[in-house]
């Protein structure tokens, strides 16, 4: 007889390439079917794009002035006129994307992370800790976000640093508060009861 053929039935893991491309996928797929989400997507991509592309797309430097041609209404040479002091405002405007982006990618990369760790602490641990939390999460929240900001800046100095510092300062109560509500859903689940138990 002649001998078996031996066939490799060992389930590999997808890889690595694999396994991003399959969550893009997911998510290109659900922002399809949200289309409000899918117009979120697109402006952000295009914000981004116009972002890092800014010196190839302003016509001019944002920063020269002449003012012999201060406060031109639109036309064929400046498509969005110029500002007092002679400056092309679309080459300002492509230019102040940086600005932004940077901006909310930097008070979301701050804001993110104190929210969650402070809402997760309360909703975990539960009792005085989450009571002392959250109410220093409700005085906060108490006071209008855009005032409270101001008033941190003015403390803090002018500057974009500091904005983003004041910013941020004001911008965590809402993720603690979604955080928190998460972590007591996962706190009473069965499953860590049951764990509970089994330390026990």
């Amino acid at each position: 007889m002649s001998d078996a053929i031996q066939t490799d039935l060992t389930v590999r893991p997808p890889s690595l390439p694999a396994r991003i491309s399959g969550s893009m996928m997911r998510i290109v797929s659900r922002l399809g079917q949200e289309p409000l989400g899918m117009a979120g997507f697109v402006i952000l991509a295009i914000l981004c794009v116009v972002a890092i592309l800014a010196p190839l797309l302003a016509p001019y430097d944002p920063n020269i002035q002449v003012l012999s041609d201060a406060l031109q209404p639109p036309s064929a040479a400046h498509w969005a006129g110029t500002d007092e002091f002679g400056r092309d405002i679309l080459s300002r405007l492509i230019y102040g994307t940086r600005i932004t982006v940077q901006t909310v990618l930097s008070i979301s990369l701050i804001v993110g992370p104190i929210g969650l760790l402070i809402g997760v602490v309360a909703g975990f641990f539960g009792g005085r800790t989450d009571a002392l939390l959250m109410r220093a999460t409700d005085i906060v929240l108490s006071f209008p976000s855009l005032i409270l900001a101001l008033a941190f800046a003015a403390a803090l100095g002018a500057g974009l640093t500091t904005a983003i510092i004041a910013i941020s300062l004001t911008a965590w109560p809402p993720i603690a508060r979604l955080a928190r509500a998460e972590a007591l859903v996962v706190r009473n689940a069965d499953y860590v009861a049951a764990g509970r138990l089994s330390c026990a």
